[in-house]
């Protein structure tokens, strides 16, 4: 049975349309009566409306039975290693304001599979028993940052280092961590409102940190998401260093055999790893959980995604934020960001997104993009996706120089546009 709520990362929605009070009071209920009745750890971004969410999600918990430990304000990865029977995170992630959602850990801190997600969405009209408790922690980031910090803190004196918290979770957290380490830092994006988490800041919008990074002159920028779980940075020439470039850098630096991607990834990263020895494993779809199964499938260590997913699982159960940024900066070694970087040549790629009225692709857009696929005989592609958390289709084309990919997005974004917009 297909899922009906659940997306590529969790439940997701414009709050009072497509994500209400008691949608999220029925999954906390669900998800209790799945796993167990247990003890389920629950946190949440800056949003406003986590707040409310929050509380109807412990709601929910403890009409199951179950004991919902609340602890406020948390970034997604914190949950993942705070979690106790089931892990629960209100968050949207990089999505704007309005949006809110739901994120599941289990008792490992691993993100459901599809078909854990439709068992729990089988039992959304299950009625509650009661019985249950709601209790609230406030040492959990504390518990967090040590964590990190004793696992993959280094020594960072004499960097200059701009840091966009997003108005997100991290926001007071990832700025301690790097002053904890002897760094000089900059901070934006740091005064949440509950209004304001990934507007004109953060991961998703890196204008503000490469302005930052250039008039104050440091030596890099490091931006996260809403809820922590991505990270991208700028060098010290105002460039931005994406998912791939990042990956590449600590796949050498960190000696791995492996490294898992996306369809999305870079051609050049292929080719980089080829040239190290190191085995490259590409997942079928897109989307941080599907590049942490095939991690842990193939026994890697490695993995990430363009947009700033960068996952290490030693010492660590899923992705997370501030740990790339951490490692990143160990894995510089005295060397600019722009020079580490550097080692990685990318092919010139160009994307758009278009908003469309119905996500399924139909057999005519297919075949188009096949042709070209074909045309191309590897030394380009085009890659056609729904997106998995936006009403949105994601058009990417590859080539050997920046015109003639140009030429592919655009032919492509106006067949879909035609087609479904």
């Amino acid at each position: 049975m297909p899922r009906q709520y659940f997306g590529t990362d969790g439940v997701r929605g414009v709050v009072g349309e497509d994500l209400t009070t008691e949608l999220v009071e029925r999954l906390g209920r669900a998800a209790t009566i799945w796993s167990g009745r247990g003890r389920i750890f629950v946190g949440r971004d800056t949003r406003a409306s986590g707040v409310e969410l929050e509380a109807a999600l412990a709601e929910g918990i403890a009409s199951a039975g179950g004991n919902a430990v609340v602890a406020g304000v948390l970034p997604t990865p914190a949950v993942a290693l705070l979690t106790l029977d089931l892990g629960c995170v209100i968050t949207a992630s990089h999505n704007p304001p309005e949006y809110n959602g739901v994120k599941f850990f289990d008792r490992d801190g691993q993100k459901l599979t599809d078909e854990q997600e439709e068992q729990i969405e089988a039992l959304l009209d299950q009625a509650g028993t009661g019985g249950g408790e709601i209790d609230e922690v406030g040492v959990a980031t504390d518990s967090y940052l040590e964590h990190v910090l004793e696992r993959f803190g280094s020594d960072l004196s004499g960097l200059r280092i701009g840091v966009d918290c997003a108005n997100g979770a991290y926001a007071g957290l990832a700025p301690k961590a790097f002053e904890q380490l002897g760094a000089s830092i900059e901070t934006i994006g740091n005064e949440p409102d509950g209004t304001n988490i990934n507007v004109g800041c953060g991961a998703t919008d890196l204008g503000a940190l490469q302005d930052l990074v250039r008039r104050e002159r440091l030596d890099l920028g490091v931006a996260f998401d809403g809820d922590g779980d991505r990270m991208l940075a700028v060098d010290a020439n105002g460039d931005v260093v994406d998912g791939d470039q990042i990956v590449a850098v600590l796949a050498l630096h960190l000696g791995v055999e492996s490294v898992t991607v996306t369809p999305m990834t870079n051609l050049g990263f292929h080719e980089l790893m080829s040239q190290h020895g190191i085995d490259t494993h590409v997942t079928e779809e897109v989307g941080d959980r599907y590049v942490l199964e095939s991690i842990r499938a193939t026994g890697g260590k490695l993995g990430g995604e363009q947009s700033g997913h960068i996952i290490y699982l030693e010492g660590h159960v899923t992705g997370d934020g501030l740990v790339a940024a951490l490692l990143l900066c160990s894995a510089l070694e005295g060397r600019t960001l722009a020079a580490a970087a550097g080692v990685l040549r990318r092919h010139p790629q160009v994307k758009e997104n278009i908003r469309v009225r119905t996500k399924t692709l139909p057999a005519s857009l297919l075949a188009t993009v096949a042709r070209h696929n074909a045309e191309l005989d590897g030394r380009g592609r085009v890659l056609v996706r729904p997106s998995g958390t936006e009403p949105v289709v994601r058009v990417l084309a590859e080539a050997r120089d920046e015109a003639e990919a140009a030429s592919l997005c655009a032919s492509i974004a106006s067949l879909v546009r035609r087609e479904l917009g």
